[in-house]
């Protein structure tokens, strides 16, 4: 049954349809279409505009919601998902984003409001008084303190240093990192080899200046000898262990469990 609906001045189709939501108090992600579509061709009825430019828009809606009204007496359509389709879906969505806007829009106007409420004046204190500092009375800042009681005081707080240090931590030295480079070490090995053709092993830890350096060279010639570039022998046991390139030596056994690698 038509209702009668006060004529009022919208912006346009969302927004009547959105008034005509929040009057029938009905949810709106449950629109019910058919009352709603009613009243909103009551309304277009009842309108007298000589814009046609802003009737079509209300004209359109209004097609919208006969079509979304004949698809909810089909039967649903399902998507891919195997879900049915609810045909006000697309609707209720444009009237979210134009509801949202809306209040947005409502609450920049409050803000203008409240800023033509703000008035501001510049300062206008005398630059005498401006830079007025009130004197310091330094017999009533010091008070009774004497050259005796800043001494006791000054102990008590080098004390309290003293007892914030830890006796064991304190006594650690600072962890510092060596910085050894794989790659430049492996290359400054085959460069000496290009131009000794062979080296002492002892000799060659015995050239680097830390620990890890002499871990980094051991590392180096064990993938040397992995990949082939060069060889190691040892005539005997705990003898000196020999170093060779690959291109000045080859794999011969000199001992029955030595053997160049």
């Amino acid at each position: 049954m038509a209702i009668s609906v006060k004529l009022e001045v919208f912006e346009g189709p969302l927004d009547l349809l959105l008034h005509l939501i929040e009057k029938n108090k009905v949810d709106i992600y449950d629109i019910p279409i058919v009352e709603i579509t009613e009243q909103y061709l009551d309304y277009i009825k009842a309108m007298e505009r000589s814009d046609m430019n802003i009737m079509s828009e209300f004209l359109v809606m209004a097609a919208t919601l006969v079509d979304i009204k004949c698809r909810m007496l089909l039967p649903k359509e399902v998507n891919e998902e195997g879900e049915e389709e609810d045909p006000r879906a697309e609707l209720v969505q444009k009237l979210i984003e134009y509801k949202m806007y809306k209040y947005m829009s409502y609450e920049l106007k409050d803000r203008q409001l409240d800023a033509q409420r703000s008035l501001y004046k510049k300062p206008s204190i005398p630059e005498e008084i401006l830079n007025y500092r009130e004197p310091v009375n330094y017999e009533e800042l010091v008070g009774d303190m004497t050259l005796q009681k800043l001494n006791e005081i000054f102990k008590e707080m080098v004390k309290r240093q003293e007892d914030r240090i830890d006796p064991i931590r304190s006594r650690f030295g600072n962890v510092e990192k060596d910085e050894v480079q794989l790659e430049e070490k492996q290359h400054h090995i085959l460069s000496y080899l290009n131009e000794h053709d062979r080296c002492s092993f002892r000799e060659l830890l015995e050239k680097q200046n830390s620990r890890m350096e002499i871990i980094v060279s051991f590392l180096v010639v064990l993938e040397l000898i992995k990949v082939g570039q060069i060889y190691i022998m040892q005539d005997k046991l705990f003898d000196d262990i020999i170093i060779t390139r690959a291109d000045t030596a080859s794999p011969v056994a000199l001992d029955e469990e030595f053997a160049i690698f």
